[in-house]
């Protein structure tokens, strides 16, 4: 199915989502099920009173954007659950001073899942302090990165 670019979307909602303190973090569309999906954050998190409040909001005038060119859709909104991968600077941003978990495609010091605290970033590099030290990690070498999620 044709829809239209999702950056477009995605700086549409920008200007619904500003307004009730909600940052859009991503927008997929599945062909399978017809669905458009957009993930959000707030700094406090999301529950489903947040999500069910921007579905509201963005009901009406994202059909009158027409993501899908009159095709039917269904709209979701969702939270980026917790151990969504970091994508975005703001990402990286909000997580600063956090524990973190990073994939690697190809080992580094011996480890493929390095676990630390991230301590800075830049679009070349992941600063993560480990138990052992210090360690850069080249991005292109991150398959994935996330928060650590603990169970305690």
């Amino acid at each position: 199915m044709d829809i239209k670019p999702l950056n477009e979307l995605k700086t549409f909602l920008k200007g619904y989502a500003d307004p009730m303190g909600i940052e859009i973090v991503d927008v997929e569309f599945s062909e399978k099920n017809n669905a458009l999906t957009v993930f959000i954050e707030t700094q406090n998190g999301v529950d489903l009173d947040t999500c069910e409040a921007f579905h509201n909001a963005i009901m009406d005038p994202i059909d009158e954007f027409d993501p899908t060119y009159d095709r039917p859709y269904t709209l979701n909104v969702s939270s980026p659950g917790l151990d969504r991968p970091f994508k975005t600077p703001r990402d990286f941003e909000r997580n600063l001073g956090k524990e973190i978990e990073a994939k690697l495609f190809a080992p580094i010091k011996g480890k493929k899942l390095i676990e630390g605290v991230l301590a800075a970033f830049d679009e070349n590099t992941v600063t993560v302090n480990t138990a052992e030290g210090e360690l850069k990690i080249p991005r292109n070498r991150i398959a994935k990165i996330h928060k650590a999620i603990k169970f305690d």
